[in-house]
């Protein structure tokens, strides 16, 4: 064999090799990925914890008429969504939407702001929710089905201290305090019971510096 041919075909095979292991580490990768959430949904599912995986879609048509009559307050005394709807609101809070809409709500807020100025006297302030404002109780809800509100199951729930925080909020949160903004959070939990939880959880999801945490 021709001594160049000879290069071109070893280059050629290392090459070949490479790409086989690239493919061989992503199929790893995504075994193991397979692996954990098997491993969680059994956990989830050894606690008779539902789990949506993956979501269903439901009968949008239907759902999205439940949806907008929920949200104009018509829809009146349900306490647990559709089960036909379940999949459909996962998919909603789950998959993007949701935290796409927070985005853009919180975007036009910032703008907003952008066109005041705080006074000197201080009294210039803006109130923030903590529950599914600042902190993202979504996980505790899937468990729920996104159903009813059980205050035993979400006090220990929230006295973990683990809600995630809502990234568009806290850029909002920081955006106002960084213009001389008043920052006021209101929560009804309890100050007695989760007061120093809800605290370290803020302040762990990037709400640090606000003026007063006002609780129940």
């Amino acid at each position: 064999m021709h001594p160049t041919r000879s290069i071109h075909l070893a280059a050629a095979t290392t090459h070949l090799s490479d790409q086989q292991l690239h493919l061989m580490t992503r199929r790893s990768e995504a075994a193991a990925l397979a692996a954990l959430i098997l491993a969680l949904a059994a956990s989830l599912l050894a606690e008779g914890t539902p789990w949506f995986w993956p979501p269903a879609t439901g009968d949008d048509p239907y759902c999205l008429s439940w949806r907008v009559m929920v949200e104009a307050n018509n829809a009146k005394g349900w306490r647990t969504v559709p089960p036909p709807c379940v999949g459909y609101v996962w998919s909603y809070m789950g998959w993007g939407q949701y935290s796409r809409d927070v985005g853009s709500v919180a975007d036009q807020i910032s703008a907003y702001a952008a066109q005041l100025a705080p006074g000197a006297d201080g009294l210039d302030a803006w109130v923030f929710d903590v529950d599914d404002t600042c902190l993202s109780n979504l996980f505790y809800y899937q468990t729920k089905q996104f159903g009813a509100y059980d205050p035993v199951a979400f006090k220990a729930w929230a006295s973990r201290g683990i809600c995630p925080g809502i990234p568009a909020m806290a850029q909002l949160f920081q955006t106002l305090k960084g213009r001389g903004f008043r920052v006021f959070l209101l929560s009804g939990r309890s100050e007695q019971e989760l007061g120093s939880s809800t605290a370290s959880n803020l302040a762990a999801a990037g709400f640090a510096g606000y003026d007063r945490l006002i609780l129940r």
